[in-house]
């Protein structure tokens, strides 16, 4: 059973709408976190509209925000409920994305996904498991789920850009190798991007870096 998801928009600068970005945020945050990000990107993406869906579940490990799965050594959940979790998470965002798409009247190809952290897992995990490929993926300091699953699992190769701070103490920087190996040996096209410097966040040359990708990608 597919959960709706609650969102936030900003509408095209232009008026109309030729292109969708939409940001996947992070475990214990919510879509609003992301959300600004609109305003730098959409001065240069004047025909891309933005959204922000807050993930399905409160998080677990207390405080206002929200999560997409348990994770085990943050909140003590069970390993199998997070398996489960985000399984049940990814069809909420395949589901959330299609409605979104066709509520904009845009094909799936000018799609681009841009998560951070969980939010960055569960983008690559979806992208590569959609029936139509996308025009790209941003992943920051995130990690790849399940890369063992990913070369039998993946049906589309949509472009992927991942980012990472060479300091962060969250997510391990070696994560962003871990899955650039993966996905390359899947044939999926991926680029990469080190903050140097930078901790579980997002620099501003990270997000440069993200702006040229999607422009390329959507312009």
């Amino acid at each position: 059973m597919m959960r709706d998801l609650r969102f936030g928009r900003r509408g095209a600068a232009s008026g109309g709408a030729r292109s969708m970005i939409v940001f996947v945020h992070g475990y214990g945050a919510d879509g609003s976190d992301l959300l600004g990000l609109a305003d730098v990107l959409g001065q240069h993406l004047p025909d891309t509209v933005f959204l922000a869906p807050d993930a399905p579940e409160r998080c677990v490990g207390g405080g206002f925000g929200w999560q997409w799965f348990p994770i085990p050594w943050l909140d003590g959940s069970d390993v199998a409920l997070a398996e489960a979790g985000l399984d049940a998470a990814a069809g909420d965002l395949d589901g959330f994305l299609d409605d979104r798409l066709s509520e904009e009247g845009l094909g799936p190809e000018r799609l681009a996904l841009v998560g951070f952290s969980q939010g960055a897992m569960m983008s690559l995990h979806v992208a590569v498991r959609r029936p139509v490929e996308m025009a790209g993926v941003v992943a920051i300091s995130g990690r790849l789920l399940r890369p063992e699953r990913l070369a039998a699992e993946a049906v589309v190769k949509p472009p992927v850009l991942l980012i990472h701070g060479d300091q962060d103490p969250v997510v391990p920087f070696s994560d962003m190798a871990k899955a650039g190996d993966a996905l390359v040996s899947a044939g999926v096209p991926t680029f990469g991007h080190v903050m140097k410097g930078t901790g579980h966040g997002i620099a501003p040359d990270g997000l440069g870096v993200a702006l040229q990708f999607l422009k390329e990608r959507l312009g």
